[in-house]
């Protein structure tokens, strides 16, 4: 009833709730995201946007961002939010305004965490803390060949949707006698359901054919079982779209050698995390590939292959196409269609060109180089 509501709204405010229509189709609304929505899209003048930068070359990249939104005349405003394990050595404070900013913005561009190895009594990064709190379930990654961008696979385009709230990220690892931990996976039939109603829902809106669950059900019988059932559950409601199971391993050498079979994936976290990376490779790297996560109130976008970079620091070498990617995806959830293609349309034009290119796409220009090229070529 909520969504009809929304759907009655005034003439000015027709292409917002067509927006949040679509989204709350996706299950990615609840009605309390419908009753701050008022908070978040408006239909005239900015809208408030949260920015975490991250760490490595995330500042960098964002300042790419920044000159790109400024240069299209993208009418919204960047609320900026430092959040670093590497520099915020004591207190939850920052992350306790990150997410009370989150809670008003409701959509967020960031990049990526350091997450340090050694730990200080709090197993739990910053990266799962942020998620947990916002309850971001659903991790997208769409991995698709760029245009004039040649690699051992080309015309590729599939789509790995990630659990990010269990499974071996848990935090919960113990030390049961000296020289002996114990690591918990925690799998729930809730989250599992979620996440596969997720991946159909997504895959029936965006006219995808398959559905394949990534498991390793033959040796996890009860964890990967309990998701794999969930899956041919929910499976079993959308009888137009075909689905199918692959064991993890299996599903990494399928990937390599033909990736053509795949068209989207899900799985549990730690699977998401190995795949949507390797994924990332096969269409050109960490530099080139957006993602995006979903709570059931809130969008956060950032880069697929989730990668500080922190030895390009400085260095001005950065790609900045994965993170101006991510940034026209956050446009077009804001229903700022217009906008959002201009930026996507220029990136990809910048990269066919060949002439400007970073390094890790076989090139040597700067992060601002490619950067102002983006920008002449939106002008032109």
């Amino acid at each position: 009833m909520a969504n009809a509501a929304l759907l009655r709204a005034s003439t000015a405010g027709k292409a917002v709730s067509e927006a949040w229509a679509r989204l709350g189709s996706r299950g990615l609304l609840t009605s309390a995201a419908l009753q701050h929505s008022g908070d978040v899209i408006k239909p005239e003048g900015h809208y408030k946007v949260t920015v975490i930068p991250g760490d490595g070359v995330g500042p960098e990249l964002m300042n790419s961002v920044r000159e790109v939104f400024k240069a299209a005349a993208v009418p919204v405003e960047l609320e900026e939010h430092h959040l670093s394990e590497v520099q915020d050595q004591a207190s939850g404070d920052r992350l306790n305004e990150v997410v009370k900013s989150l809670d008003l913005t409701r959509v967020a561009l960031k990049g990526k965490l350091y997450t340090p190895m050694e730990h200080k009594g709090d197993l739990a990064s910053y990266e799962m803390k942020l998620r947990r709190r916002l309850d971001l379930f659903a991790n997208v990654v769409r991995c698709k060949s760029l245009p004039g961008f040649t690699t051992r696979h080309n015309n590729l385009d599939l789509v790995v949707i990630r659990e990010q709230t269990e499974g071996e990220y848990s935090s919960l690892e113990h030390e049961s006698v000296p020289g002996v931990v114990e690591s918990l996976k925690i799998i729930t039939r809730d989250r599992s359901r979620r996440i596969a109603k997720f991946a159909f829902d997504y895959a029936t809106k965006h006219g995808r054919s398959k559905v394949t669950a990534v498991h390793k059900a033959n040796i996890m019988k009860l964890g990967d079982g309990l998701f794999l059932q969930c899956c041919e559950e929910v499976a079993a409601l959308y009888p137009l779209i075909k689905y199918d199971t692959i064991i993890i391993d299996n599903c990494c050498m399928q990937l390599v050698s033909n990736p053509y079979q795949m068209d989207v994936l899900v799985m549990p976290n730690l699977y998401g995390n190995i795949i949507d990376n390797l994924a990332a490779g096969l269409v050109g790297g960490a530099g080139v590939v957006p993602g995006e996560s979903y709570s059931s109130e809130h969008a956060v976008f950032e880069t697929g292959a989730r990668h500080p970079f922190a030895q390009a620091l400085g260095r001005n070498i950065a790609n900045p196409t994965a993170i101006l990617l991510s940034s026209s995806n956050m446009l077009r959830h804001l229903h700022m269609e217009y906008h959002a293609n201009m930026i996507y349309d220029a990136v990809r034009k910048v990269i066919k060109t060949g002439k400007v290119r970073t390094a890790d796409m076989g090139g040597y220009a700067s992060t601002t180089e490619f950067t102002r090229n983006v920008i002449s070529t939106m002008e032109t």
